[in-house]
């Protein structure tokens, strides 16, 4: 059957996959220099780690603002447009960050990074929901999701050979270049489906089978664009944007510090980093796909697809828990620790993929971008908050007494209880996940 309808959505879904994967090396790259720029800026120990926490708190500013103004931007210019202006413009971001001169410089390029690498998931999720009917979105969102992963394990595999062989500026600028690359296939292949001449009649009529989402973009043709203030009346865009305001700073907190939390607690090297940090990357990739394929496979099963979807997060939110342990499990081995973690940013993937994939199930496509980027907005605070109230401060208390170790268990305990917090909220405002009707 799927012979017969054909498999050229699996393409696109390939092509936001690597436009992922080059996103999110490039925002993991300066996680894995900051010995070598402490080293270049003579910054201490107590230094290092309030210089870091600046640079990152840039990032995660811009990159929260961003969201609010590009998903608005992708709706307007539309997926093919949109994307591709947002990563020729995030590829000179990174590259840029070869040729700064200090914290300053740094925080500078961060901005630029942030503000512009804020429109891929907008651009992505937006795409998925143009190529891929309901019940396929979570695998697709998933699949494409991985991405995240597959930047931070080639992230660790190649900077510190790069950066050992021909500087810390070279890694910036060769990761920096590959989303140029992308960009020509993504002009070859990419068009909506109805222009796409490579797309069979069959597969459009599959991408089309939700007649609900047919009948709402007949009846949006000619009306005006539907408000931030608008979108921010339903119950439904703060299930979202409040699920993304507990669960992103974990994420952050994974990419940004998973390599000084090794490096710290185990004292390995720069060399030495690289594998622990890309095993638990591989196991979060494999989370993401699995992520994806069990509401599916619960809906072949003749679920709704809100229950569905629920059930799996709350599946999720369960296996991330055990993080609590990591340091105790760590004690007794080194890997029982990277498992653990591995595990628990392959759930968060795994419901990475679902909660984004809830905006097409209860939104319009035609305001899918936009709600993702408010919700993106304020997940973005989280993650302000998280590094201005705990990591910065916190880890410096904790750095300057000589006891970093105390503030790591604290950020796991914070990292254990979010998700499940997170699902209960969710759950209270919509519990059916009822699409809204402008």
């Amino acid at each position: 059957m799927q012979q017969a309808i054909g498999k050229y959505r699996w393409t696109i879904c390939g092509l936001i996959f690597f436009a992922t994967t080059v996103n999110y090396l490039d925002r993991a790259v300066i996680s894995l220099l900051k010995p070598y720029l402490a080293a270049a800026f003579n910054w201490n120990a107590v230094e290092e780690a309030g210089n870091y926490a600046d640079i990152e708190l840039a990032f995660k500013i811009s990159y929260a603002a961003g969201m609010l103004f590009t998903g608005r931007l992708i709706d307007k210019l539309g997926s093919k447009i949109g994307y591709a202006l947002a990563t020729f413009l995030w590829s000179i971001a990174a590259v840029c960050h070869a040729f700064a001169k200090g914290t300053v410089g740094f925080s500078i390029a961060r901005v630029f990074l942030g503000l512009t690498e804020s429109a891929n998931f907008p651009a992505a999720i937006k795409a998925t929901a143009e190529w891929f009917p309901k019940k396929e979105r979570a695998l697709a969102t998933g699949i494409f999701n991985s991405g995240t992963n597959i930047g931070a394990i080639l992230a660790p595999l190649s900077v510190p050979p790069i950066a050992d062989n021909w500087g810390w500026e070279w890694a910036f600028i060769i990761t920096g270049s590959i989303g140029f690359i992308w960009l020509i296939f993504w002009f070859i292949f990419y068009e909506v489906p109805r222009k796409q001449k490579r797309l069979s009649q069959e597969e459009l009529a599959f991408i089309e089978s939700d007649k609900d989402e047919m009948l709402e973009a007949e009846q949006a043709i000619g009306k005006k664009r539907i408000s931030w203030g608008q979108l921010l009346t339903y119950k439904q865009t703060w299930a979202f944007a409040i699920g993304k305001f507990l669960t992103d700073p974990v994420w952050w907190f994974y990419l940004f510090w998973l390599p000084d939390f090794l490096r710290k607690e185990y004292q390995l090297t720069s060399r030495e980093i690289m594998w622990p940090v890309a095993i638990v990357y591989i196991i979060s990739s494999i989370g993401s796909v699995f992520g994806g394929w069990l509401p599916l496979k619960l809906i072949n099963n003749n679920w709704p697809v809100f229950k569905a979807r629920k059930t799996s997060m709350l599946i999720y939110a369960f296996c991330v828990i055990p993080i609590v342990f990591v340091q105790y499990l760590g004690d007794i081995d080194m890997w029982l620790a990277v498992g653990v973690i591995g595990l628990a940013a392959a759930a968060h993937q795994a419901w990475s993929a679902n909660i984004f994939t809830t905006v097409s199930d209860m939104f319009p496509k035609r305001t899918t971008a936009s709600v993702i980027g408010l919700g993106g907005l304020i997940g973005g605070v989280g993650g302000i908050m998280l590094t201005w109230l705990v990591q910065k401060n916190m880890f410096i208390y904790y750095e300057s007494i000589g006891k970093i170790k105390t503030g790591y268990f604290i950020m796991f305990l914070i990292c254990g209880g979010a998700y499940l917090l997170a699902w209960i909220m969710m759950h209270f405002l919509v519990p059916k996940m009822k699409r809204i009707e402008f």
